[in-house]
């Protein structure tokens, strides 16, 4: 596992850390302590982290079950906060997902595909494909924040 911080200087952005993961259910909750922590710079509604903590929960857990199946592999996590919003963006490489096949109909939902919506309907803005270099996939989601 291993964490890295930075800060956007200049740009008028808040920190933005980066954390991998090995892809293991165990590990998932490092991920939402590392949320609580970054929710300290800038407090958060009990709404908001709430709905955060679900989605990256969803996310890491989609990426972890799906991503490597009993294989070895790490899930990667950034987290960015911004004066006006939150925003996560969740990846692995893993063979990546149809996106338009995780809507809810009946296949999905015998199989438990409710983790794409769920994060969609507690999100503001949401957006899902293969990572930049073209394997694996990438989630990324955003949560306005109350001025």
């Amino acid at each position: 596992m291993s964490a890295h911080t930075q800060s956007a200087a200049g740009v008028g952005y808040g920190p933005t850390v980066r954390l991998t993961i090995p892809a293991k259910p165990e590990y998932i909750t490092l991920v939402r302590l590392a949320l609580s922590g970054l929710s300290r710079l800038r407090p958060l509604s009990e709404e908001t982290l709430g709905d955060l903590k679900l989605a990256v929960t969803e996310a890491c857990s989609n990426s972890v079950r799906h991503g490597y199946g009993d294989g070895e592999g790490t899930v990667e996590i950034l987290y960015e906060l911004q004066p006006d919003r939150f925003v996560v963006e969740v990846a692995d490489d893993g063979p990546g997902f149809d996106v338009q096949g995780d809507r809810g109909d009946e296949t999905d939902l015998e199989e438990g595909g409710l983790g794409i919506a769920i994060i969609k309907a507690v999100s503001d803005e949401f957006e899902a494909g293969d990572r930049s270099d073209g394997h694996g996939s990438r989630l990324r989601f955003v949560k306005f924040l109350d001025n």
